[in-house]
């Protein structure tokens, strides 16, 4: 071997492509495929076109990023920079929903953004996955175009949209793409490529969509588990089995045809028995196949084993806040089967918990040491929950055949797995690695769940107290009225103030001082002002002074956004009170903040029962 062959490569080689130059420092020519992300680039499993680029290149195809295009001047030159793609352009809003990352709770901008350089906010467009789409199409009007991520997976069907007010179409029907890939992205991936290049084949050049082979692989796409797509209705009446919901001019005029979509969308969701969903617009219809099945084990370690730097690509001059937040941590799971009300994770990740081996997790923590400025501290060995891995239902057939949208509320499952000794085992080993000092769990906690660990003489809650909070443990009551949490799909109370007992507890036999951080929503549908002085009072007769408080944000297709929108609970289908004005929203954020100076006169008010004047917005 030559003395140039030994040695290391040029720094941005180790990336995925974002430059021509980077090509070149690979061999290529060209690209099979290229990724527009409205993240900055960090090469880490969590940021999802990351993660997808990197399967890709697994499955053998030359895959480039471009992160965060120029596009408020329509600037062509920007996507193309690297080229035509033979196969086909993939866009993402990126690792949140644009609209989200762009605006708070009170539809105000954000000046900030944690994925983009230097937490800079205003790096990617409202409704970025159009925007990007649309852009990408007119830069490239022939390739094949497939849009993914959370944004587009929660706006696959007709939905309500908070900072417009009003109930919009299937992003499908705004985008100029073939497909809407929803989910994770994985499985779905594997179907492009292995359809997709054998389309290039057959023409033996770049793709196009107006190329018989390219619409016969479109043929076989449409029958893919994760994809949507748009057709006429003479088509979608053909297509069996299917569920057809309440169209978009139905939901849109009609707010209980509305909860009831959303309703059915939810109880479609498990992936072994979930339906192909079909909803007429006009006269074309948005078909939205059934889910991807859940990665299994050995599947799952393989995507982590994949060669991620950890790093943000080196081309950016300052950081990027989200990657410094991730760069030490570690996702054991991925999924919830929690299926609180609010949460859009059933509905993209899924609501099947998948865990990773206990050696592959492992391996990855080891693998820290060699990470540039690791000080031998995990920041985290978590997921969407903390507390889930190694969990499950106890019996594949009848989880083929369940149809629950939580496996904890109204009361945990009996057909689930919930012992925590794998996590146990799992959370020992990982804090006696060697080179590692401490390992947090910094993901929230199902306080619930942890509390089941009453037979296993609470050895989880023991040890994760004892040796693996940082100071401060989050965990989410988000309420502690008995109705309000109902409306969530979240525990009651009492399960809340038994795990802060034993919190309290188990630190001082530590010999800790540590505390917990409650998380609580104000304004969520139910939550009158009387409901909310539950979670008032409770505060302060603990003391507690709350630093952060959620403003609900109704996030697309969740139930909890179809009760604010339509003030009916789609499940008991009974009215629900909601606070939509910007006073009722300040009131009920108020109370669970009198502490801080804005908030103390409207707290004052109201407990006097004299309302503050309301201004404007």
């Amino acid at each position: 071997m030559s003395r140039l062959n030994q040695q290391k490569p040029a720094e941005p080689a180790r990336f995925l492509p974002m430059t021509r130059e980077e090509m070149k420092l690979r061999g290529w020519a060209d690209l099979d495929v290229l990724l527009i992300s409205g993240d900055a680039y960090v090469d880490h499993p969590s940021f999802g076109v990351a993660c997808l680029g990197r399967w890709l290149e697994h499955l053998g195809l030359r895959v480039g990023i471009i992160a965060q295009p120029r596009c408020e001047t329509v600037d062509t030159a920007d996507l193309a920079r690297m080229g035509r793609p033979r196969l086909f352009v993939g866009v993402s809003s990126g690792t949140v929903d644009s609209m989200i990352n762009n605006y708070t709770a009170n539809r105000r901008r954000r000046s900030d953004d944690m994925y983009s350089e230097g937490g800079v906010g205003g790096k990617r467009p409202d409704y970025a996955a159009t925007v990007y789409a649309n852009f990408a199409r007119r830069t490239f009007p022939d390739t094949p175009l497939i849009v993914g991520g959370v944004e587009a997976s929660l706006r696959r069907l007709a939905h309500y949209d908070y900072w417009q007010n009003k109930v919009r179409p299937s992003i499908l029907m705004d985008l100029e793409a073939d497909f809407v890939v929803f989910g994770m992205g994985e499985r779905p991936a594997m179907a492009l490529a292995a359809v997709l290049r054998g389309a290039e084949c057959e023409v033996g050049r770049a793709l196009s969509i107006h190329d018989s082979a390219t619409q016969r692989a479109f043929e076989k796409l449409r029958n893919e588990r994760g994809f949507a797509y748009v057709t006429t209705r003479d088509c979608a009446r053909t297509l069996e089995p299917r569920l057809t919901l309440p169209s978009f001019e139905e939901v849109r005029d009609e707010k209980k045809k509305f909860a009831k979509a959303s309703y059915l969308i939810e109880h479609e969701a498990n992936p072994y028995n979930g339906k192909r969903l079909v909803q007429y617009h006009g006269s074309k219809a948005v078909v939205v196949n059934p889910p991807s099945l859940p990665l299994g084990i050995e599947e799952l370690d393989s995507i982590y084993d994949l060669p991620f730097t950890k790093e943000q690509h080196p081309s950016y001059q300052s950081r990027i806040p989200a990657a410094d937040m991730i760069r030490f941590s570690v996702a054991a799971t991925r999924g919830c089967f929690g299926g609180c009300s609010f949460c859009a994770i059933s509905l993209h990740q899924g609501r099947i918990v998948q865990s990773r081996s206990e050696k592959n997790v492992l391996k990855e923590i080891a693998g820290l040491n060699g990470q540039p400025e690791f000080k031998g501290i995990v920041s985290d060995v978590g997921g969407p929950t903390a507390n889930m891995y190694g969990m499950g239902c106890k019996s594949p057939e009848i989880q083929r055949r369940c149809r629950k949208l939580s496996c904890l509320f109204p009361k945990a499952c009996p057909h689930l797995r919930s012992s925590h000794a794998a996590q146990v085992d799992l959370l020992e080993k990982a804090r006696h690695q060697p080179g590692i000092r401490k390992v947090l769990v910094a993901s929230g906690v199902r306080y619930d769940l942890a509390l089941q660990d009453e037979k296993a003489g609470r050895r989880y809650l023991r040890q994760l107290i004892s040796h693996h909070v940082g100071g401060h443990l989050k965990i989410a009551p988000e309420h502690l009225d008995p109705e309000v949490l109902s409306l969530m799909r979240k525990p009651e109370a009492e399960f809340f103030t038994s795990f802060a007992q034993l919190f309290e507890q188990y630190s001082k036999e530590a010999g800790k001082e540590q505390y917990i951080v409650p998380y609580f929503i104000s304004g969520f549908p139910g939550s009158t002002h009387e409901k909310m002085e539950t979670v008032f009072e409770y505060m302060r007769k603990h003391a507690w002074k709350l630093q952060q408080v959620q403003g609900f944000i109704p996030t697309p297709m969740t139930l909890a956004t179809a009760m604010y929108w339509s003030g009916i609970d789609p499940m008991s289908k009974r009215a629900v009170f909601v606070a939509k004005s910007w006073k009722d929203r300040t009131i009920q954020q108020a109370l669970l903040q009198p502490h801080k100076a804005k908030h103390q006169q409207w707290v004052s008010n109201y407990r006097g029962k004299r309302g503050p004047r309301d201004s404007k917005k």
